[in-house]
C-alpha cells in the first residue's frame, strides 16, 4: 500500500514539473497573456470588492462613482490599503484563476471539446468568490444550511466552512493546472518535435 501511495505521489510531482514547464513555455504566447490579464484582473477586482460584502456594488449609483469603485478595487488587487495577509490570499487566487483560464484560452484551439474545463473553471471561481472573497454570500447560502443542520451553531461555522470551501478551490485549480499544463507542454513538444521533422525533410528534397 505505501508503495503504490508513495509510487502515485512521485508520479503526480513528475506531472507537476512537465506542467510547470508547459505553463513557463505558454506564457510567452499572446493568448494566454491576454486571457490571463483579463481573467486576474476581474476575479481580483471582483473578490476584492465583495471582500467587504455587497456595500460597494450598492453605492454604484452612476457611470463616475462606478468607474471611481472598480478603479479603488483594482489598486487594491496589488495591495493598496490592504492588509498584507488579506491581500497576499486575494492575489494569489487571483492569479491561480488567471493561470487556469490562460491555458483553457490557449488550448481552445489545440483541441475541440473544451467544455470541462470551462466548468471546471467555473467551479473554481464560484467556490473561491463563495470561500475567500465574499462574506457576505457565505453567511447567506452556508448558513441557513449549517442552521438547518446543526440548529444556532450554524454561523459560528461559517468561517470555518468559508476556508474549507477556499481550501478545496484551491485543490482543484492546482489538480487542474497539472493536467492542463501537462498537455500544453506535451503540445509544443511535440510541435517544435514536427517542426524539425519538417525541416530535415526539406533539406533531404
Amino acid at each position: 500500500m505505501w508503495r503504490k501511495l508513495k509510487s502515485a505521489v512521485l508520479t503526480w510531482l513528475d506531472n507537476a514539473k512537465l506542467a510547470g514547464k508547459g505553463i513557463l513555455l505558454v506564457s510567452h504566447e499572446k493568448r494566454f497573456i491576454v486571457a490571463f490579464l483579463i481573467a486576474f484582473l476581474f476575479f481580483g477586482t471582483l473578490m476584492t470588492m465583495l471582500s467587504s460584502g455587497l456595500s460597494e456594488f450598492q453605492l454604484i449609483d452612476s457611470l463616475p462613482s462606478a468607474f471611481q469603485i472598480i478603479g479603488r478595487a483594482i489598486l487594491r488587487v496589488f495591495g493598496y490599503q490592504r492588509f498584507f495577509l488579506d491581500w497576499l490570499a486575494t492575489f494569489l487566487l487571483a492569479v491561480l484563476q488567471g493561470i487556469l483560464i490562460g491555458l483553457i484560452a490557449w488550448l481552445w484551439k489545440k483541441r475541440q471539446d473544451n467544455s470541462a474545463d470551462v466548468e471546471r473553471a467555473g467551479l473554481i471561481a464560484g467556490l473561491i468568490a463563495l470561500g475567500a472573497g465574499c462574506p457576505t454570500c457565505g453567511t447567506t447560502l452556508v448558513a441557513p444550511l449549517l442552521g438547518a443542520l446543526f440548529s444556532t451553531g450554524g454561523i459560528a461555522m461559517v468561517g470555518t466552512v468559508s476556508i474549507v470551501v477556499t481550501v478545496i478551490a484551491i485543490i482543484v485549480a492546482v489538480l487542474s493546472l497539472v493536467r492542463l499544463g501537462k498537455e500544453a507542454y506535451i503540445i509544443i513538444i511535440n510541435e517544435k518535435y514536427s517542426k524539425k521533422e519538417n525541416g530535415r525533410a526539406r533539406k533531404n528534397l
